[in-house]
């Protein structure tokens, strides 16, 4: 049995059957404890659980991102609230060389199971330095697992598998979509996780596969709707819902079903997730390609703090449609 719940209603509940499932469970950040958190995810938790496991911390992302690494070498799970992902460059070395790094070099003897999250989106208008899509970017560091979910059933069981593992996970949201309802599993009908690297057909096509993730997994559903009704093209969408572990068999599998593929992805075009899934898709199902991979990007430039122009400069429903529309 479901119910409807919003993404940050989701997000709240999968918290708090953590923090109820395991005494090891914090959550930390700044202003996550009696403010109820900037976006109101932690709402309740700290009336519920109280000061030891609800933290309010000082504004430096640095001092409690290392805070929470070395905790979760002592056996912690910390569950770290970024207000924007766009501050990770002030605890990059945290992030990177400390996190990262951890189990490989104590020889597996360390395990660092941090969870980072909070919000790493464009579209709301604050400008270049808040509006950052950094996915890719820490999908390059072996030793980080990174995932972006874009629906209230998949932002619920992914943070409990993300809570529950072993390594850093660093958890992609977006403010657009804390408000958007959907479908979630009753806690009384089970324990209900996600497993991190398993991507979800979330519509069947034949003609063309739109793969994304995120937010952008959203736009690729309105216009694969779009496109059977206007145009008569039987779109399958694939989301990825985890950028690393990747889903490969799941990416390749779709492409040889329906031999053509747009990649829909908000990071910047150099270097993003879309190109790494157009490299393997280059490398393992060539020959299945009866056109070149395509993909729709953010257009290669700092976030635009126009609404009207940053709506542009993000990948959108008609924009995904005319790509298609030019490989048909």
């Amino acid at each position: 049995m479901s119910r409807t719940l919003t993404y940050r209603e989701a997000l709240r509940e999968g918290l708090d059957e953590e923090l109820a499932r395991d005494p090891n469970v914090v959550i930390m950040g700044e202003e996550v404890a009696q403010y109820n958190g900037a976006y109101k995810i932690t709402e309740g938790l700290w009336k519920k659980w109280g000061s030891k496991r609800i933290v309010d911390t000082p504004i430096s992302e640095a001092g409690f991102i290392g805070m929470g690494i070395g905790a979760s070498m002592l056996g912690v799970r910390p569950v770290m609230e970024l207000m924007f992902w766009s501050f990770h460059s002030v605890a990059f070395d945290q992030l990177v060389n400390n996190a990262a790094c951890v189990r490989y070099m104590s020889g597996g003897l360390c395990n660092c199971p941090i969870v980072v999250r909070g919000p790493a989106n464009g579209g709301t208008n604050v400008g270049a330095t808040h509006s950052h899509i950094p996915e890719g970017l820490f999908a390059a560091f072996p030793g980080l697992k990174v995932c972006s979910p874009a629906t209230p059933a998949d932002a619920k069981g992914l943070i409990k598998s993300a809570i529950r593992d072993n390594d850093p996970v660093y958890f992609m949201e977006n403010t657009l979509l804390y408000g958007k309802s959907g479908e979630v599993p009753d806690p009384a009908d089970g324990d209900f996780v996600v497993p991190l690297g398993e991507a979800k057909i979330t519509r069947e096509g034949t003609d063309i596969s739109l793969i994304a993730h995120g937010r952008s997994s959203i736009h690729a559903l309105e216009a694969a709707q779009v496109l059977q009704d206007q145009h008569g093209i039987s779109a399958e969408v694939l989301d990825l819902r985890s950028i690393r572990p990747l889903d490969q068999e799941a990416i390749l599998a779709t492409v040889r079903k329906t031999n053509r593929v747009v990649l829909v992805d908000e990071s910047k075009p150099f270097g993003g997730v879309s190109a790494m899934v157009a490299t393997l898709i280059q490398e393992h199902a060539f020959d299945y390609l009866d056109a070149p991979v395509k993909r729709v990007c953010s257009i290669d430039a700092p976030a635009i703090y126009s609404p009207h122009i940053e709506d542009e400069q993000l990948p959108n429903p008609r924009r995904i449609i005319e790509k298609v529309l030019s490989m048909a």
